[in-house]
């Protein structure tokens, strides 16, 4: 078993600003000289996350509007009381979505659905410069 490891860089807005990274992480696959294993992107921020969407204006609208409507940013959050930047609502969404993706891959490609592709969410509530880790694992 080989581990290949790299990273792929973003310019985020914030906001719930979403990334379709699904070439990036195909690129990175295609590249490592691995036929088959499994690829896992990583966020190490506290405020992002990552998941599979159909990337689609329509579907983005309703991710971001579900976000608002379980997760409110004008709510009282303890986190803005005590650091005051006022991204409280961010360290919460991320939490609810998660840190990592991981999909398996076949002969260079990945075996994702024809409507799915793999997206970043930067719920931070200003820019912000991402550092994502793509670890594959496989031979």
């Amino acid at each position: 078993m080989t581990i290949k490891t790299l990273t792929i860089n973003l310019n985020t807005k914030g906001n719930a600003d979403i990334q379709d990274i699904t070439n990036q992480v195909s690129q990175a696959v295609a590249e490592s000289g691995l036929n088959d294993g499994v690829v896992t992107v990583f966020t190490p921020s506290s405020t992002s996350g990552l998941t599979t969407i159909e990337y689609e204006s329509g579907c983005l609208s309703d991710l971001r509007r579900l976000f608002d409507e379980i997760i409110d940013p004008a709510r009282h959050y303890a986190h803005n009381a005590r650091w005051g930047d006022g991204n409280g609502h961010s360290h919460v969404r991320a939490a609810m979505l998660g840190a990592s993706f991981s999909v398996p891959f076949v002969n260079r490609r990945l075996t994702l659905g024809t409507w799915q592709q793999i997206i970043f969410i930067d719920f931070d509530n200003r820019q912000r410069r991402r550092e994502l880790v793509v670890q594959m694992m496989g031979e």
